[in-house]
């Protein structure tokens, strides 16, 4: 699957209506996101069950914004609406395909039952 132009409109259908979202935080100006690019284009194309999305951050600033990018290339990973993975900065392949499997391997009840201690230990304090 090819990667997906993501905006204000879209962005939330396509975290909620999906297992596995991730998102290229990028802009036109930016070096290292051209190189990145072909890295993400060649990845996407390993995982159709992935929806690989780009968010650019100067038609997006309200995005921007809102997951506070501070640097780019920026990497966020959604899996099951819960973000996962943030980080900033070009992967190799191989890095990324690491991350990737990272992901699909984790045990969502225990991250979502994680959450929800944490929360309840924050209310209490």
């Amino acid at each position: 699957m090819a990667t997906v132009e993501l905006n204000e409109e879209s962005l939330e259908k396509t975290v909620v209506d999906n297992d596995i979202v991730i998102i290229d935080f990028w802009a036109p100006w930016c070096g290292p996101c051209k190189s990145f690019g072909p890295i993400y284009e060649e990845v996407s194309e390993k995982h159709p069950d992935i929806v690989f999305a780009k968010v650019n951050t100067e038609d997006q600033q309200g995005i921007a914004a809102h997951f506070q990018i501070r640097s780019i290339p920026t990497l966020m990973i959604f899996r099951e609406q819960i973000v996962l993975f943030s980080e900033a900065g070009m992967l190799p392949a191989a890095g990324l395909e690491q991350v990737i499997q990272q992901v699909k391997e984790l045990d969502m009840e225990k991250v979502k039952a994680d959450i929800a201690a944490a929360a309840e230990a924050e209310k209490d304090a």
